[in-house]
């Protein structure tokens, strides 16, 4: 870990140029118009009858119903998003700010009232006849927005009565919102004694976490143990709210006609059962390759010839080559790397430090892991629990990407930029390779050796260990809907999860029951984990056109990713040449991670 000191200095988000405070009269007045922009929403809809009619075909009339019902809407959610990232900027960074939690929930009580409008315009569109195609011939409004209408029709297949769902949305805030919240308070609240070798200190969750990423084994053992003393402390209530929102998701789930939860969370990520199936094919093809991986490591850790990795070992700097990065190093590293494929990428790094889009220290109170939100236009938030290390480094690549993507997203409507997030993930899994591979053009022998090991902790990571997470939540909605989890059931659901996608990769005897405790992404209504497989392995495809013909790729690729939320995942693999229902070209982006693989065995072979 830096020093103290170090960590002092890192830099913190300002989102004072949009309002003053949270108590400031702008910041209160734009709320207040949010509120009165749902009733000006609402009464457009009623009156253009934006809701579930019976069917027939789009009319003139219905075209301008579709101008003006778009428009207010797009700005509705425009301003509703903004005013949720402003207010989230303070909770995601201290969640002990009473008076910022009361306010996010005034913010989502709003945004809840959005969901019934778009559902009403579902039903609409998909009791036009030939819908979005049609109504297009009668509105430049909905021509621009045909891709996110057709979805918007696909959906109202999948949905309760216009009252229900209107209830549904409201009760989700003091419902999954709520258990989601506290989830989230009550674990970046958490502190913990660790026991390291220089002596005992009192560390947030964030920075236990981080000590994974420490060069010395025996810190590395003391985070592991840490983790296994705090976790317990608050699985009580961590599996109530994993139950609490499980169980609406599967109830509501049922009333949509989903007949597998599965299916709610690919039509949610635009993604078709078939493509997913191809991905999973190839992935549990690539398993083996992976512990082979696991083994190496563990090989240049110390271990005993095939013997698994220890849990504490698994993001473990490379012992032949572990060194710090300081907070400078690591923005220069990704800054190089980005100016490599354009000067308007490298510039945007130099631009999220110098008007201080990131918060980076990990500290009391505040969210572990890391994300990126939109925010003012171009400009997103990015926040990280910044530890130092070379994994850090990617991590920062990897939100400045969502950073990027955003840039292309800025002049798209609030209907146009809602993201899957399966496609989400697509630019910044890119610009985490252009990181990798420009690194690996430069460097042989041990440092090479480091790099490898930082990319493939990560990959092994998105690829075995989210096919853990997907095993674990497809049987924690398997047994949900008849009964709750108690924390020892969930445990064991998690080491078996683990047992199966890890194999003797793994020292199963160090692996993480409280996994499912710790990670966010299980805390919402659908399979949340599985689109990152998605988004690294389709980045990776990405990666090889732009090598194909770089002047070519960089000439569509902003225009690519700026209809990302107007595309299904299949429709966008098709502009970028890629065919995602053959399994074909899973296994053809995983082999690039099996060659990385057999480089690092080499490596390892030659200097371990």
């Amino acid at each position: 870990m830096e020093a103290a000191a170090d960590v002092d200095e890192l830099p913190r988000w300002s989102v004072v140029d949009l309002y003053g405070s949270l108590e400031s009269r702008e910041f209160r007045a734009a709320l207040e118009q949010a509120r009165a922009d749902v009733e000006r929403t609402t009464a457009v809809f009623d009156r253009h009858e934006i809701r579930a009619i019976q069917p027939r075909p789009a009319t003139e009339a219905d075209g301008r119903s579709a101008d003006e019902a778009i428009a207010v809407l797009n700005d509705l959610g425009a301003l509703v998003t903004l005013l949720r990232s402003y207010v989230y900027a303070t909770v995601s960074t201290d969640s002990r700010i009473e008076r910022a939690q009361s306010l996010f929930a005034e913010v989502l009580t709003v945004e809840a009232r959005v969901k019934p409008l778009l559902a009403r315009l579902a039903d609409w569109m998909g009791a036009l006849n030939d819908s979005a195609d049609a109504l297009a011939s009668h509105s430049t409004v909905a021509a621009e927005h045909a891709g996110p209408l057709l979805r918007l029709a696909a959906q109202s297949a999948h949905q309760m009565s216009e009252a229900e769902e209107g209830l549904y949305a409201e009760l989700s805030t003091v419902g999954s919102t709520s258990w989601n919240n506290l989830h989230r308070d009550v674990t970046s609240q958490l502190s913990v004694d660790v026991e390291l070798p220089s002596g005992t200190v009192r560390l947030p969750m964030p920075a236990v976490r981080g000590l994974a990423n420490d060069g010395d084994p025996a810190v590395r053992q003391a985070g592991y143990d840490a983790e296994m003393t705090a976790w317990p402390q608050v699985a009580v209530p961590c599996a109530a709210a994993l139950n609490a929102i499980k169980g609406e998701a599967t109830i509501v789930n049922r009333r949509r006609h989903w007949g597998d939860p599965l299916d709610a969370s690919l039509f949610a990520n635009a993604v078709s059962r078939p493509t997913f199936d191809a991905m999973q094919a190839a992935v549990a093809d690539s398993l083996g390759d992976f512990r082979r991986w696991m083994r190496a490591k563990a090989a240049l850790h110390g271990g005993a010839t095939n013997e698994g990795l220890k849990w504490s070992d698994l993001v473990a700097p490379c012992p032949v080559a572990a060194t710090s990065v300081s907070w400078e190093e690591g923005v220069a590293t990704v800054r190089d790397a980005f100016a490599e494929f354009s000067p308007h990428l490298g510039g945007l790094v130099s631009r999220a430090v110098d008007e201080q889009w990131i918060d980076a220290a990990p500290r009391d109170g505040k969210s572990g892991g890391a994300f990126c939100m939109p925010f003012i236009g171009p400009r997103s938030l990015i926040l990280l629990n910044w530890s130092g290390s070379a994994d850090a480094t990617q991590t920062l690549a990897h939100e400045l990407g969502h950073a990027y993507h955003n840039t292309t997203l800025a002049e798209r409507t609030y209907l146009q930029r809602r993201l899957p997030m399966a496609l989400a993930e697509t630019a910044s899994i890119f610009c985490e390779t252009l990181v990798v591979e420009s690194a690996l053009r430069r460097y042989e022998g041990a440092e090479r050796l480091a790099i490898l090991d930082v990319d493939l902790a990560g990959a092994n990571q998105v690829v075995v260990d989210i096919h853990s997470r997907y095993l674990f939540e497809r049987e924690v909605f398997a047994r949900r809907g008849d009964r709750t989890l108690g924390v020892t059931e969930l445990n064991d659901l998690m080491l078996d999860a683990q047992a199966t996608a890890y194999a003797d990769g793994l020292d199963q005897s160090t692996a993480h029951p409280y996994m499912w405790v710790l990670k966010p992404h299980y805390y919402s209504s659908h399979f949340y984990n599985w689109p990152y497989t998605y988004g690294l392995l389709f980045g990776l495809g990405l990666f090889a056109c732009y090598r194909e013909d770089p002047e070519r790729f960089r000439s569509g690729y902003e225009t690519l990713l700026s209809r990302a939320g107007m595309e299904s995942a299949e429709q966008l693999g098709t502009a970028f040449g890629l065919e995602v229902t053959d399994e074909a070209f899973w296994t053809a982006s995983l082999d690039v991670l099996r060659a990385r693989i057999a480089d690092y065995e080499h490596l390892a072979a030659d200097i371990g």
